[in-house]
């Protein structure tokens, strides 16, 4: 039998190749037009970069900052033996050099000024009369997840732009109730996205990927009787420092570059999720003094900067923070401050972070990731991080279980309990007898593994 030759004829019928042509036509436009977004989005940031870079001064180059790859030439350090001697500021010791031995010198005196440095230095102070946000809820369904009746809201927060019409900024948040209830409820709120009705519907919150024998974390919280939000960065602010003329960070600016000391991506990913706790408080169905904070990578560090700035949140969850989150920066392991504060990350926090980069050292700088976690006190933070087998060590779990180490004699001067040991713990082992917890799952770069742990841990402090 002879065999037709393989060629486009053969595929069906004329309409068919056309829409075959058409579709492979349109691919080859988005892929090309997804090159020119990046180059584009790729000019804008680095024109904001630089213009940061002339705001301060900067007398000596930026350094590079170590690679994650690990068989290139800079490769970041994952040797523990190689970690060099370092000095971190002591969050007990206030400026004038006085010991810090009551909470009442904490909280009227040193606490304001660990503030202060993390604002100033870091993640940036927010601009004054910041505009209102009301909330609208704009969907609601009953709906079952895992046999367990839930009543889900999709809320939108209309940000006030009367006075910079031209960027629009709308902040996305689902919530989950369980429709049983009769009491108003505990909440965890995660930083993520969001499925129903709108949103990127391939995207999935870090903590979706879990063991196939874990229950997703939705599911584990109803089957406490509490409820669950998921609250959209990007409708807060863009991710890239292309957008730092946009957002919540570019109305407040009314479309011009930030100054030195202004706020960063992830403080005004955290305004975003304090804009959401208002609206918890106004919610009879939620128990605003009972709501947990969680994310992971990048939405971890977001997490911990929101339970540090904003004392109304309970409980944190903070997954695989790395630096620029819980963990130590002064550690040579893993990703270092050079790659924080290089054009590829550098918008998360504020310009005067740059300086460490440049004229000056990691070591100039007045506080560290414990700085971060002792502003947490005396609420209960739990610090999580995964297999350095399957996620990498890029994030560093030591540095982030330092972070905890080091935060806990502010918690001990408040009267709660920190980690309790200096000893790195073996994986799967969970240290939560104090108000710091910390576990390192057998899994990846997810809180997934740890919801159970988490949750039983939290229920100490929120019941049933």
């Amino acid at each position: 039998m002879n065999k037709k030759p393989l060629s486009i004829h053969n595929w069906g019928t004329t309409a068919e190749v056309l829409v075959l042509l058409c579709l492979l036509l349109l691919f080859d436009i988005k892929v090309q037009a997804q090159g020119v977004n990046r180059d584009s989005l790729n000019r804008v940031t680095q024109q904001d970069y630089d213009d940061m870079k002339q705001k301060l001064g900067l007398k000596a180059a930026m350094r590079p900052g170590p690679s994650g790859n690990t068989s290139a030439p800079n490769a970041a350090n994952t040797d523990e033996p190689k970690v060099r001697s370092y000095s971190l500021p002591d969050p007990l010791i206030t400026n004038d050099g006085k010991k810090v031995t009551s909470k009442g010198v904490w909280e009227e005196e040193r606490r304001s000024q660990v503030v202060l440095d993390l604002e100033t230095e870091m993640y940036g102070t927010l601009p004054a009369n910041l505009p209102a946000v009301t909330w609208q809820v704009v969907s609601e369904k009953d709906t079952t997840i895992a046999n367990f009746a839930v009543t889900e809201r999709l809320l939108v927060g209309k940000v006030d732009n009367s006075s910079y019409a031209d960027i629009d900024v709308q902040i996305e948040l689902l919530v989950g109730i369980p429709s049983a209830v009769t009491v108003d409820v505990p909440l965890v709120m995660e930083f993520g996205f969001i499925r129903w009705p709108f949103g990127n519907p391939s995207a999935e919150p870090a903590s979706y990927f879990m063991s196939p024998y874990e229950p997703r974390w939705k599911q584990q919280l109803l089957a406490k009787g509490w409820g669950y939000a998921v609250l959209v960065p990007s409708s807060i602010q863009p991710d890239h420092g292309a957008g730092l003329r946009t957002g919540i960070i570019g109305l407040a600016n009314k479309g011009e570059f930030r100054a030195p000391e202004q706020w960063g991506v992830l403080r005004a990913w955290a305004w975003g999720a304090s804009r959401a706790m208002d609206y918890f408080e106004s919610d009879p169905n939620v128990d605003a003094s009972r709501i947990g904070i969680e994310g992971t990578s990048r939405y971890g560090k977001a997490a911990l900067v929101t339970m540090a700035f904003d004392e109304r949140f309970s409980l944190g969850f903070i997954g695989s923070s790395g630096a620029g989150g819980a963990s130590i920066l002064r550690r040579n392991f893993g990703e270092q401050i050079e790659n924080l504060a290089s054009s590829a990350e550098y918008h998360w926090f504020c310009g005067n972070f740059l300086k460490y980069a440049s004229d000056l050292t990691v070591d100039d700088l007045p506080v560290d990731a414990h700085s971060l976690v002792a502003l947490c006190a005396p609420r209960s933070v739990f610090i999580s991080v995964g297999s350095p087998f399957i996620e990498g060590q890029w994030v560093d779990a030591k540095g982030m279980f330092l972070g905890g180490v080091h935060a806990s004699a502010v918690y001990e001067l408040l009267g709660k309990k920190g980690l309790g040991t200096s000893e790195f713990p073996k994986m799967g082992t969970a240290l939560t007898s104090g108000e710091v917890a910390f576990r390192q799952h057998a899994g990846g770069h997810s809180t997934g593994p740890n919801w159970s742990t988490w949750i039983a841990w939290a229920s100490r402090y929120w019941g049933h």
